[in-house]
């Protein structure tokens, strides 16, 4: 076990540069500075050579952006989120009541976009398998 205190831990080896963020998250480079770019995720720190340095909440901040992203949210509203989300972390929260409820309005259109998801798999499926009813028996080879 190191001698280092736990916070010595934090600042020295729990940032990541944004290759092991882009490797954990599966995000390319491209799309992690974009994100940085409109202000969605903001890396903690910098590398005395000026390297971007992640932690683990940020890492978490963007999987929230690619949990909504296939979800149909728009950037501003990807902000408003994690704005709430930091908001309700806190300790001292101004609008407890009020952040809770539009974080309920998030939650019900997700639940509503998954709803829809679900039904266009359903129909997406239902043509695959109409498509495979077409082929040939031997095709089932090349299926993995």
């Amino acid at each position: 076990m190191s001698h280092h205190s736990r916070r010595e831990r934090d600042v020295v080896g729990e940032h990541m540069q944004i290759g092991e963020v882009a490797e954990r998250t599966g995000l390319s480079l491209r799309t992690i500075r974009y994100y940085e770019e409109v202000g969605l995720v903001v890396p903690s720190a910098r590398s005395q050579g000026g390297f971007r340095l992640y932690t683990e909440p940020d890492v978490q901040r963007l999987g929230v952006i690619m949990r909504m992203k296939p979800l149909g949210f728009q950037l501003d509203e990807m902000r408003e989120l994690l704005g709430i989300l930091d908001a309700l972390g806190a300790d001292d929260v101004a609008d407890r009541a009020g952040h809770l409820s539009r974080l309920t309005e998030f939650w019900t259109a997700a639940e509503e976009r998954c709803r829809a998801l679900r039904t266009q798999l359903s129909i997406a499926e239902d043509f695959a398998a109409t498509l495979r009813s077409h082929l040939p028996a031997s095709a089932d080879s090349t299926r993995s």
